[in-house]
């Protein structure tokens, strides 16, 4: 994405890359940035594991009346296709809206956690990077006076040593995968006897082509030498991302269970719902319909004050 935002700047496609970077001053939280350049697209070329808000500049860009393009969580793109069906500006100056395979979004509480888990104050921290320097690269945390701690991908994300504190709105969410956005961007993880593997090795991405648009902007860049591109098959993509299914059925069975008990939950149209629910298969689905129920029996549908 970083690369399709460098090629849309670069050729004048648009006037600016709507997208999120690490905070200045906090650099374990995630801040919305409007970019000019390609350079300061890539400046922000990042991968961010936590709150983000990169809607909060959609009105003031609309209001400019230049074209933009977005690059934002698979939920903030379909927040933007729900406005354009009340602002017709969403279409004519947004050409391109791109996207991640998103695991849910955990909170600032895990990037806390990881500082105290190194002994370091959040004062000195100087860079936090939840991935990078590598493919997929260490959970970096680095001090002002230089001193780097490192977490293993695997550890940092992967229950080892924490385990994600997604909100509850991820967990009924019907579109992990990005299917409003013009293209999603998923890793393109090493398989291993069909099951994804971690180990370091030369960065790759999956480009899923969602619309006209999209197409014709991959295509664009690839000619332009922005990107390098070879097959992989939709049953490879299912083995990178084995829970993505699941997640997508278990959606809508929730939300299902959250109205029969008089629970609020999204309103939710246009993402295939009952073909979900077939493929995931009676045991799955009892299993999703009573993980629901237990979340709201234990609380976990509403977000807690701090």
């Amino acid at each position: 994405m970083t690369a399709l935002g460098r090629y849309l700047l670069a050729n004048g496609r648009v006037d600016a890359v709507l997208h999120v970077r690490a905070d200045d001053r906090k650099p374990w939280l995630t801040m919305a940035t409007v970019s000019k350049t390609p350079d300061e697209v890539l400046a922000g070329a990042q991968s961010r594991y936590g709150p983000s808000s990169p809607l909060i500049h959609i009105h003031r860009l609309l209001d400019g009346g230049k074209p933009f393009a977005v690059i934002a969580k698979p939920c903030d793109i379909s927040a933007l296709r729900a406005l354009g069906r009340s602002d017709p500006r969403v279409e004519q100056l947004i050409p391109y809206m791109l996207t991640i395979f998103c695991g849910g979004v955990p909170s600032a509480h895990i990037s806390s956690a990881i500082m105290r888990h190194h002994g370091v104050d959040d004062q000195d921290v100087r860079l936090f990077r939840f991935r990078g320097e590598g493919w997929p690269g260490p959970l970096r945390v680095q001090t002002r006076d230089a001193t780097i701690y490192d977490l293993p991908y695997p550890d940092g994300w992967k229950g080892k040593k924490y385990s994600y504190d997604v909100q509850f709105r991820c967990k009924i969410c019907p579109d992990a995968v990005g299917e409003v956005a013009d293209i999603s961007v998923p890793d393109g993880w090493i398989l291993r006897y069909g099951k994804p593997v971690f180990d370091e090795a030369p960065g790759i991405n999956v480009a899923l082509v969602r619309t006209a648009a999209g197409e014709e902007l991959l295509n664009e860049a690839i000619a332009a030498g922005y990107l390098e591109v070879s097959p992989v098959s939709i049953q490879e993509i299912e083995q990178m991302h084995s829970e993505k299914p699941d997640r997508k059925a278990g959606a809508f069975t929730a939300l299902l269970a959250l109205r029969l008990i008089g629970q609020r939950a999204i309103k939710v149209s246009g993402y295939r719902s009952a073909d979900a629910l077939k493929r995931a298969g009676l045991r799955s689905f009892f299993r999703q319909f009573a993980g629901a129920i237990r979340r709201v029996i234990d609380g976990d549908n509403r977000e807690h004050l701090i």
